[in-house]
C-alpha cells in the first residue's frame, strides 16, 4: 500500500490550475489527485519524485525481507559476540516461497483477440499481431519479473514505446523506481502521469528520470528525491500513443485505491519464527546436553615450584588449575563426602513444534499448501492434493484476473503505437493463462474426448484446453488442419472425375 495524497487548488492560483498545496496524507495506498490538463510537466515531476521518495522506505523494507535482511529477534542488551553470531543464523526466509509459489503458475500462453472470434489468424498469417509483439517483446521471459514485482510490493508497471529501429516493444518497470499519477486511483486503468528513475544520483553527477504523461515523454533530472529545486525537465517528445503510455500491474487493491503485496502482510508471521528458532538455536547451544556437577570437591591449584605453597590472585584466592575433562576422561575423588551428579539437558521437541505451528499459521494466512513450505508430502491422494491447494488455485485466479486486464491495456497500447486502429479499439481480447494443474495427458485427453462425445462440442474448441499447448503451437494446428480440409477436398473432387472400370463416372453419394 503507497500512500494516499489528496491535492487541491489553491484559492490564490490563476484559473489555468498551475499551482495545487498538498493538503492531506492518509493511510498508506496510492495517490489521488482531482489534477487540472494544465498541470505543468515540472509539477508533475516534483508531485512523483515526492511520492517515490515517502513511499521509499516502506518499498525498501520490503526488498530487504524478501531478500532475507530481517530485523534481529530479541536480544538482552548486553549480548556477546556468540549470541549474535546465532541470532544471524536464525534467520529463516520463506517469503520468496510465497511470491514464486503462486508466480510460477502465472504463465500467459496466448492471447485470443475480440475482433478474430476465436482468436486464429487468417489462414495466410502466421502469428497474430498481438502476440507478435510479445514474442518481439521477450514476455515469455520477462512476465515472470512483472509478476513477481506485483506480488512482493503491491504493484509493477510496465511501458510500451518504439524502440530505436522503430518496432514496438513492452518492458517492466520495478515498483522502486517507478510510481503514476491516477485521478482515480482505485477504478482508472490509465494513469494521468507516471514517472521512473533510469539513474540514481551519486555524488554530484544528478539522478535521470522519464516522465510520461497522455501526448509526450520528458526527460527529467534531479540531485535528490527531496530536493524539489533542483528538479529539471526537459526533452519533450510525443511518445505516440493518446494516453500514458505506462500500465500498472496490481496484485491486490481496494476501493481507496491501495495496493497490497503478499510480502507486507506476512512480515509479522516471518519475526515470529526467526524468534523461534533463534530461542532453538540458544537452547540446542548452551542447554542440549549433559551438565556433570561435583560437590565437595576442591579443584587443584597452582603452586608455586621451590615452595610448594599455592599461588594467590589479585583477591588473595588460590589459582585453580584447568581442568581437561571430556567424554574420555572420569573424575574421582578419595574424600567419602564428595558427591557427583548431573543436570538433564532441556528437550528441543517444544521449540520445532512451535517453529511447525508458526510455518502452518504462515502457510494459512498467506493461502498457501502447507506441503509447500513443510515438504510433508508422503501418502497423499490425488483428492486430498487437490483439495490442499484449492484456495491457492482461488488466489492464483484473482491474480489472472487483475493481471489479464493489465496486459490487455498493453495489446491495445502497442497496437495504437503501430498504427493498428482495428486492434487498438478491441476491448473483447483476453490473455491465455497456460493451465499449470496437476494433470496427466492421459486424463485430459480422456476428458475432452468426452466433452466432444457427449456435448458435441467441436474438436477445434477444446484445442486450448490441452495441456502445454502453447500460441504457436495452436496456430500450426489450425494451419494444419485448414491444409488437411484442403486436401480432402481435391481427393474428393478427384474421386468424382475419376470413371469406374465400367467406364461411368464416380458420383459421390
Amino acid at each position: 500500500m503507497t500512500s494516499v495524497l489528496a491535492a487541491r487548488r489553491c484559492a490564490s492560483a490563476p484559473a489555468a490550475g498551475f499551482s495545487f498545496e498538498l493538503f492531506a496524507i492518509l493511510e498508506q495506498g496510492w495517490c489521488t489527485y482531482p489534477l487540472a490538463d494544465s498541470v505543468s510537466p515540472a509539477a508533475l515531476a516534483r508531485q512523483l519524485l515526492a511520492i517515490l521518495n515517502r513511499d521509499s522506505t516502506r518499498l525498501a523494507r520490503i526488498d530487504a525481507y524478501l531478500h532475507g535482511r530481517h530485523d534481529d529477534p530479541y536480544m538482552p542488551p548486553q549480548a556477546d559476540d556468540e549470541y549474535r553470531l546465532l541470532a544471524a543464523r536464525s534467520i529463516s526466509n520463506w517469503l520468496p516461497l510465497l511470491v514464486g509459489t503462486p508466480a510460477q503458475a502465472l504463465y500467459v500462453d496466448g492471447f485470443r483477440s475480440g475482433d478474430a472470434g476465436g482468436g486464429l489468424p487468417a489462414p495466410a498469417e502466421t502469428t497474430s499481431v498481438e502476440w507478435a509483439h510479445w514474442q518481439r517483446s521477450r514476455l515469455d521471459a520477462r512476465q515472470a519479473a512483472i509478476y513477481r514485482g506485483a506480488l512482493a510490493y503491491g504493484h509493477s508497471f510496465t511501458v510500451t514505446e518504439k524502440s530505436r529501429t522503430g518496432q514496438v516493444r513492452t518492458k517492466g518497470l520495478s515498483a522502486l523506481r517507478t510510481t503514476a499519477l491516477y485521478e482515480d486511483a482505485a477504478n482508472d486503468e490509465t494513469p494521468y502521469a507516471a514517472l521512473t528513475v533510469t539513474a540514481w544520483p551519486m555524488g554530484e553527477t544528478r539522478g535521470r528520470a522519464r516522465l510520461w504523461d497522455a501526448r509526450h515523454e520528458y526527460a527529467v533530472s534531479f540531485r535528490a528525491l527531496d530536493d524539489e529545486k533542483s528538479i529539471v525537465v526537459s526533452e519533450a517528445r510525443r511518445h505516440g500513443a493518446s494516453e500514458c503510455p505506462v500500465t500498472r500491474f496490481a496484485a491486490s487493491i481496494d476501493l481507496e485505491g491501495r495496493t497490497l503485496g503478499v510480502i507486507e502482510p506476512m512480515m509479522a508471521l516471518q519475526d515470529r519464527i526467526n524468534q523461534t528458532i533463534f530461542d532453538l538455536l540458544l537452547c540446542q547451544t548452551y542447554g542440549s546436553t549433559k551438565v556433570r556437577t561435583v560437590t565437595g570437591m576442591a579443584p587443584p591449584v597452582r603452586r608455586d615450584p621451590e615452595t610448594g605453597e599455592a599461588l594467590l590472585d589479585e583477591q588473595g584466592n588460590p589459582v585453580p588449575l584447568p581442568i581437561n575433562h571430556n567424554a574420555r576422561r572420569f573424575l574421582f575423588a578419595e574424600d567419602p563426602d564428595v558427591r557427583f551428579g548431573s543436570l538433564d539437558e532441556t528437550p528441543l521437541g517444544g521449540f520445532i513444534d512451535s517453529v511447525d505451528m508458526s510455518i502452518r499459521h504462515l502457510a494459512a494466512v498467506s493461502q498457501t499448501p502447507p506441503h509447500h513450505l513443510l515438504g510433508q508430502i508422503a501418502n497423499l491422494s490425488a483428492e486430498a492434493l487437490l483439495a490442499a491447494e484449492t484456495a491457492l488455485s482461488r488466489k492464483i485466479a484473482e491474480f489472472r484476473t487483475a493481471f489479464g486486464e493489465s496486459w490487455e491495456r498493453v495489446f491495445r497500447l502497442a497496437a495504437e503505437i503501430a498504427g493498428n486502429s482495428s486492434s487498438a479499439a478491441d476491448h473483447m481480447g483476453e490473455v491465455i493463462w497456460r493451465d499449470m494443474e496437476s494433470r496427466s495427458l492421459a486424463q485430459s485427453a480422456d476428458a475432452l474426448g468426452k466433452l466432444k462425445e457427449q456435448l458435441g462440442i467441436p474438436a477445434k474448441g477444446l484445442w486450448r484446453r490441452v495441456p502445454g499447448v502453447s500460441q504457436t503451437e495452436y496456430e500450426d494446428w489450425e494451419q494444419m488442419a485448414e491444409e488437411e480440409d484442403s486436401v480432402g477436398q481435391l481427393a474428393t473432387a478427384l474421386t468424382r472425375a475419376t470413371p469406374d472400370p465400367a467406364g461411368r463416372t464416380a458420383v459421390a453419394a
